[in-house]
């Protein structure tokens, strides 16, 4: 309903008279008038008039009915310990494909390699639960087809050369815009689902814990609408995993367009060791391939990517 009331108001910049909004919701006057108050609660300015209720700003705050298609997908948090934990059970408890949960605000964040993602007000921070129906080997294809996915938004929304950083990472100028991470369980050698934990710096300053990265807001000196970076990052993902047939087979060639990493000299970060050499290539599983200074190549398969140069 709140969606709707939206809808109706957005429509039109004029004043909606409450008559107006109980035909067309086929509610009474005083239903509507409890869904508006509702409305203002959560940060909505609908002023109240004589002659009915006018919409003066919505926040930027991704609520499920601001996404009319997705609206039974998306479960909105104001403050979450993880918003990977939250999606990790529900999705073990049966949750939906494509069904989102976005938190205003992260108070234990993880990045790789058990890294703290600092979560202040104004990033957006979702994890995504995907039941892509694909055998186990080509599961990590969907993590390359969602951060090509989300450099391609950035890319079309704000004109800025965003690029892809190995395995995943978004930067702008060589500046982390965002990272993701993302976790996945199998029955019998298929995928069951995989949760894909993604933060992007939009209308906050990261700077103070991570100097070498950049908000959106920053790039651009003005903000920019969350609701709308997720909306179209979801819309844009979806297509291209419903062509998987086709797309997944093509998608490490596509990422590597679109990539800072190769060519490069870099440091690789495992639990277990760091690797320093050439960035040379993506093989067809993800694995970075590193040329050592011995002129030998290393394959890489999971780790944090550092630029040397």
């Amino acid at each position: 309903m709140k969606s709707k009331i939206l809808g109706l108001f957005r429509s039109t910049p004029e004043i909606v008279s409450g008559e107006t909004l109980s035909a067309a919701l086929g509610i009474s006057r005083v239903s509507v008038w409890k869904h508006i108050q509702k409305l203002q609660e959560s940060g909505y300015e609908i002023e109240a008039t004589p002659r009915g209720y006018q919409l003066l700003r919505s926040p930027d705050t991704p609520f499920p009915w601001e996404f009319p298609q997705r609206e039974g997908l998306i479960h909105y948090f104001p403050e979450v310990s993880s918003t990977m934990d939250i999606a990790k059970e529900m999705a073990r408890k049966g949750a939906s494909h494509f069904s989102v949960v976005v938190a205003g605000r992260q108070l234990s964040g993880r990045g790789r390699l058990r890294r703290t993602w600092h979560s202040n007000y104004g990033g957006l921070y979702f994890t995504l639960i995907l039941r892509p129906g694909i055998p186990l080997q080509w599961g990590f294809r969907v993590n390359f087809a969602a951060s090509l996915a989300l450099c391609r938004t950035i890319r079309d929304m704000t004109g800025l050369n965003a690029a892809v950083k190995w395995p995943n990472d978004i930067l702008i100028d060589g500046k982390k815009l965002s990272g993701m991470l993302s976790e996945m369980e199998a029955e019998a050698e298929m995928v069951s689902f995989i949760t894909v934990g993604i933060g992007i710096n939009v209308n906050n300053d990261p700077t103070e814990y991570e100097p070498n990265s950049c908000s959106l807001r920053q790039l651009l000196g003005k903000p920019i609408s969350r609701k709308e970076i997720l909306a179209r990052f979801l819309d844009a993902l979806q297509a291209y995993l419903d062509a998987a047939d086709d797309n997944l087979e093509k998608t490490i060639a596509e990422w590597k367009q679109l990539t800072c990493t190769l060519g490069r000299r870099v440091s690789v970060i495992t639990p277990l060791e760091t690797s320093t050499g050439l960035a040379l290539d993506i093989d067809s599983t993800g694995a970075l391939i590193l040329e050592l200074s011995d002129g030998s190549h290393k394959r890489v398969l999971y780790g944090d990517c550092m630029n040397e140069d």
